[in-house]
Order: C-alpha cells, then sequence, then structure tokens
C-alpha cells in the first residue's frame, strides 16, 4: 500500500525528459504539444499556484472542459498537492452542475473558457471561493508563468484522492471516493495481462470526466505512454489521430466505434490503423456484431473487453481470443480481483448458469460515497462490494452480466438512471405520474424513454420533451414519449418496470427482472 500519490509527471520529466507526452491536435486549430518536462513544469505551476489558494489534501477541486491538455495538466496538478479532485460533467445543466458543486465542498474550480458560463450560471448557491479559467483570454496562463517550475511537495501522507459522482437510485448524484492508486501491484498485473508497453500511444476516446477514459489516460501516464487528446469526438478525426499518430491504444463505448467502423470503406481505406494494438472495449456491452465490424477493420488480436465502474474499478477481462469463442461474456476476474455472486437469501453461488448479485472483493476499489455512508453501506457485504448488477458464470469460469444496474440506461456509453429524470419529469404540470425505461436503439445502445400518465387532456410528447430539455442534460432528455391511463405496480406500490420494457425488448416481461433479486 503506498503512503501517498507518486508524482508520476516529475518521475518521467527525470528519466524520460524530452519525450512526448501530451498532444493536443483539433481540426482548423494549432497543435499543441508538451514533452515530460514541459508538461510536468507548466503542471508544477498550476500546483504552485493551487497552494496560493490554500488547497490542501481536504479541499476538493472540481475541474471541467472538453478534453484538452490543458484538462490533463490540472487534473495532475490536483494530485501533485494533496487535492481531492472532482471531474464535472460538462453536459451539465447549470442547477445539475449546481448540486455536484455543492454537495462535494468544492471550494476551487478549474474551468475550460468554453464551460466557464456554466460555472458561473451554478456557482452562486455555492462554497467556491476561487474559479480558475484556462484557455481563455490568457491571464490565468500569464498569472501562472509567474510560477515556479520546481515540484510542488504535496501533503503527507496524500494518496491522490479522487471524487466522481455517479448517480443512484434516488435520483441524487453520489461521490465516490477513492485513492487513485490504492495497490501498485493489482495495477501491474493488469498492465502485463493486457500487455501494456512504455512506448504506447493513447488516444482519448470518450470524455476524461468519465470514469473510463479519464482512468486509462491516468494509466498510461503512469506507463509514461504519449497521451494524444482528441478535443470532440469525431469518427473521421479520430481515425486521422490514430493514423498520424500511430496510435496503440484506447478505452472506448461501443458508440464512438460503431461510428468508426460504419464509415464508407473509402474513408476508412485512407486511413492506417494497423497500429492498434490495445483497444479497450467498456462502458456499455459490445455486441458480438460489433465486435465483428470491429475486428473486420482493426488487428484481430487488438479486443479486449473488461467490465468494471466507477466504484469498483477493473473487474474482469475478456482476452482477443475469447470474443467469438465466448459470445456476451466479460471474462474472467482480473488480477486481484475476485468475483462473487450471491443469491436473494445472501448464499454464495458456486454452481454455473445461477444468476446473482455481482460482488468484487479487491484493494482497488472506493471506500465510500461522500456524505451518504448509508449508501454505501447498503452495497457493502463485509469486504465485498457491488454495483448492482446481476450476472451468472459459465464452466469455464468466465461472467456474463445477465441485467445491468437496475433500471439503469446506457445510451451512447453514458449512464443514465430513470429516478433522476423521473424526479424533474414530475415536477411538470403536464404529469400526473411518470416512469422512465430504456429502450434498444442500434447506434446509442438504448434511449430514454418516459411513459407518462397526463394531468389534464392534451398533453403531447413535444411538451413532455420541450420540459426536460429546460431542466436536464441533453443526453437524459427522452428521446420517445409514450402515454397510459395508469402505471402497472406491485401490491406495494412499486411500479413494474420490467412490465414496461418487455414490449420494446421484444422478451417476456418475467425475463427481465426488476432488480437483482432473481
Amino acid at each position: 500500500m503506498a503512503d501517498r500519490m507518486v508524482d508520476i509527471l516529475a518521475v518521467h520529466a527525470a528519466t524520460q525528459p524530452d519525450k512526448l507526452a501530451i498532444v493536443d491536435d483539433r481540426p482548423g486549430c494549432p497543435t499543441v504539444t508538451y514533452t515530460f518536462t514541459q508538461a510536468n513544469q507548466r503542471s508544477n505551476q498550476y500546483a504552485a499556484l493551487l497552494v496560493d489558494l490554500g488547497v490542501t489534501n481536504t479541499t476538493k477541486v472540481v475541474w471541467c472542459g472538453q478534453n484538452s491538455a490543458g484538462l490533463l495538466l490540472v487534473a495532475n496538478a490536483i494530485q501533485k498537492v494533496g487535492g481531492v479532485g472532482v471531474p464535472l460533467n460538462y453536459r451539465l445543466t447549470p442547477e445539475e452542475a449546481a448540486y455536484v458543486i455543492d454537495n462535494c465542498d468544492a471550494e476551487v474550480v478549474v474551468v475550460d473558457a468554453e464551460y466557464a458560463s456554466l460555472i458561473e450560471q451554478a456557482r452562486p448557491t455555492s462554497k467556491v471561493r476561487d474559479v480558475l479559467t484556462f484557455d481563455g483570454d490568457g491571464s490565468l496562463e500569464a498569472r501562472l508563468d509567474g510560477y515556479p517550475t520546481e515540484n510542488v511537495e504535496p501533503v503527507e501522507g496524500s494518496v491522490g484522492t479522487t471524487m466522481t459522482y455517479t448517480s443512484g437510485t434516488t435520483g441524487k448524484p453520489k461521490g465516490a471516493v477513492r485513492a487513485a492508486i490504492q495497490n501498485q501491484d493489482q495495477a501491474s498485473a493488469l498492465v502485463q495481462l493486457i500487455g501494456y508497453q512504455p512506448d504506447d500511444v493513447y488516444v482519448t476516446t470518450g470524455p476524461l470526466y468519465h470514469s473510463g477514459p479519464g482512468g486509462f489516460a491516468v494509466l498510461s501516464l503512469m506507463l509514461g505512454n504519449t497521451i494524444v487528446v482528441q478535443h470532440k469526438f469525431d469518427p473521421e478525426d479520430w481515425l486521422r489521430l490514430v493514423d498520424t499518430y500511430k496510435v496503440t491504444t484506447t478505452f472506448t463505448a461501443p458508440t464512438p466505434i460503431r461510428m468508426v467502423c460504419s464509415l464508407p470503406a473509402e474513408i476508412k481505406a485512407a486511413y492506417d490503423r494497423s497500429s492498434m494494438k490495445r483497444m479497450i472495449a467498456n462502458a456499455a456491452p459490445w455486441t458480438l456484431a460489433l465486435k465483428k465490424l470491429y475486428l473486420a477493420d482493426f488487428p484481430s488480436d487488438s479486443l479486449w473487453e473488461v467490465y468494471g465502474s466507477t466504484e469498483l474499478g477493473v473487474d474482469t477481462v475478456l482476452g482477443p481470443d475469447d470474443h467469438l469463442r465466448k459470445p456476451g461474456s466479460c471474462g474472467k476476474p482480473a488480477p486481484g480481483v475476485e468475483v462473487a455472486l450471491f443469491d436473494e437469501s445472501g448464499q454464495h453461488i458456486t454452481e454455473p448458469h445461477v444468476k446473482g448479485e455481482l460482488y468484487v472483493r479487491a484493494t482497488n476499489v472506493f471506500t465510500t460515497y461522500y456524505k451518504d455512508e448509508e449508501k454505501y453501506r447498503e452495497v457493502t457485504r463485509g469486504d465485498y462490494h457491488t454495483v448492482g448488477d446481476v450476472a451468472y458464470f459459465d464452466e469455464d469460469g468466465y461472467f456474463y452480466i445477465a441485467d445491468r444496474k437496475r433500471d439503469m440506461i446506457i445510451s451512447g456509453g453514458m449512464n443514465i438512471y430513470p429516478a433522476e429524470v423521473e424526479a424533474v419529469l414530475d415536477q411538470s404540470p403536464d404529469v400526473f405520474e411518470v416512469a422512465v425505461i430504456g429502450v434498444p436503439n442500434e447506434e446509442w445502445g438504448e434511449n430514454v424513454h418516459a411513459v407518462v400518465v397526463p394531468a389534464h387532456e392534451g398533453v403531447t410528447a413535444d411538451a413532455i420533451m420541450a420540459f426536460g430539455r429546460v431542466h436536464l442534460a441533453g443526453y437524459k432528455v427522452p428521446r420517445s414519449v409514450s402515454f397510459v391511463a395508469e402505471l402497472p405496480k406491485t401490491g406495494s406500490g412499486k411500479v413494474l418496470k420490467r412490465e414496461l420494457r418487455a414490449p420494446y425488448w421484444n422478451e417476456p416481461a418475467q425475463l427481465r427482472p426488476d432488480g437483482p433479486a432473481l
């Protein structure tokens, strides 16, 4: 167990000072590059400024913005001084952002100029005392130039804490607190299993605020890899970056790679894809059809799939040889991770093909939900933890996720919790009662669908969706609405969402369990 987080930028600046660390290459803009020396020096200046602002190992520092070199340097600077880094989803509405900022007790916010207005609108009720805006008029950069470039010593005992917000069944986001790296041996074993190399080149296929793309970017940084930042995802531009920088590894949800593989053949042929060695599939299940599309366009031994979560990290791994041999599987337990299934009565399941709630025992898991210890206890069974997924394993020990977190929708790799959407739509004067479910969508995996009991005659789907657009981030707004006279419920009054989902998924209602108890 490490006493504190290693200043990895400082290590690489000392051992490979001139190696390219970060590339920020955007169409129509000058390419920004940093060697490890330059990246470390700039991050040190950010760190010195944070120290001047009173940041310690208990201070919550929110960072927000689309992918950029600046964002990576800021996040690293927070680690350098031992602060608690809190990534903020830039797609949130001001009221959603305000909740996260308030709930985490943030004192400092560092934001890309593009999203400064979001922070300004979210700030009035918060404890924030300092907002730093980068990539704007240059004033912050000029201020940083006055700070020393030497390494900054973090507070003794700091392990590089992060707090990533993930919504819960109550509809309010929860801050999952974890140390950046708690067990170096577990991380090293995963690196060896997948075969990462010091000369790998990582491209950010997805937003850095998301625990997957961000976490694997941190892993690449630890290994001394070059990180190529794609500011905003575009499939052809992604291919350009892969070709130009000979990208060898990335982490991606299904939607981006589906968009890449669906490009016309002549466009794909214009870019060399042979450098890709370690494609990590995650964020939502990749269908067998999508895997076959990928394997037709990229090296056959490059595809890896991992199952995990913000709270529990990487829990299972499926290697390149198993995708066609074990369709639907998420693999075997990752190194240093014990996966166990428990039935409704709490008994440990030891027989194959028997479904149960999936629990994980490992050192590299979250330590609590900030200000919600009760919820943390609900997902803890001794030293096992769960995020509520239902799974089974086969005779060879390969795991399969049978149903995802209770009611959760995954659209384009983004987790959307119906309770949060329902809580907003319930405020509409047009809504008497509402239930939100996920319905199939070929491109995005699932779309948000609202089943509404109208409060009066004449209510339209457009009106419901318009209300949602005012109060919800765009990806959470229902894409379709249906109307019913009443919602199906259990005797205790709980909505039977399995009955609502069944027609859309072309499955008998009883085969889509309403929660993890089977």
